[in-house]
């Protein structure tokens, strides 16, 4: 890349740098939505010509998210290529495991570490999410849910903690839309307020017992959940009626 004499790159060939950067992001963010949803089909062989087509995009930067997507968790290397993780049982009891101890240290440190105002504040959000109208999307009642964990790890100040979170979050999130499918918001609303009263009380034990349980309750259910989930993943929608 050529440069001025001030040792920078024109402003052109920065215009570009920032317009592959923001393009790269853009494919990567797509892919991994995909990923998410099994769009990807547990298993599948992805083939990044077709990819790069589907998004029109050059294979550079499908390639390049692929890579990333392996290093979040979301897919495996394969023989010339990648593949989509399946949706695997134990896996997902590891994810779950290694989520509720996240979430443990989060709690804990959000009780030494929390002003009274934040945690006014995440009483004000659980109180509005209870809010939503009948009929709201499951993607929209786990975002919500997500939410409110994530308002915990941010009183925790503690951004290591907070990333893990939201990868593990991002690879659980397809269990969790079928899950909710089944239990709805009502059983997760009371848990999560149970929780916050313990943190208000700035209880450490109280609190992590309460979402050892509130999450301990969703690990139990993963088995059908997967089960559901692969037949939604292989089975159009008329012919699981």
């Amino acid at each position: 890349m050529q440069t001025t004499r001030s040792g920078k790159a024109p402003a052109a060939s920065r215009a570009i740098s920032t317009a592959r950067r923001a393009r790269g992001s853009g494919v990567f963010e797509s892919l991994r939505d995909m990923a998410i949803a099994y769009q990807l089909k547990p298993g599948e062989r992805l083939s990044e010509i077709e990819l790069a087509q589907r998004l029109g995009v050059s294979r550079t930067p499908v390639r390049e998210a692929l890579a990333r997507l392996v290093t979040d968790g979301f897919l495996l290397p394969a023989s010339r290529g990648f593949m989509r993780r399946p949706l695997d049982v134990q896996e997902s009891l590891d994810l779950y495991e290694a989520r509720a101890a996240v979430e443990s240290a989060c709690v804990a440190l959000a009780i030494q570490r929390a002003t009274d105002e934040e945690i006014a504040q995440a009483k004000a959000y659980l109180a509005s999410s209870r809010q939503v109208a009948p009929g709201t999307s499951v993607e929209r009642l786990v975002e919500l849910d997500e939410g409110f964990h994530l308002l915990i790890a941010d009183m925790a100040r503690n951004q290591e903690l907070r990333r893990m979170l939201v990868t593990l979050n991002e690879r659980i999130r397809f269990i969790r839309w079928i899950d909710m499918e089944s239990i709805g918001r009502n059983a997760t609303q009371k848990e999560h307020l149970q929780i916050l009263k313990a943190l208000q009380a700035r209880d450490v034990a109280a609190a992590q017992q309460e979402l050892g349980d509130h999450i301990g309750r969703r690990r139990d259910q993963i088995v059908e959940a997967i089960t559901k989930g692969l037949a939604r993943i292989y089975l159009p929608d008329d012919a699981q009626d």
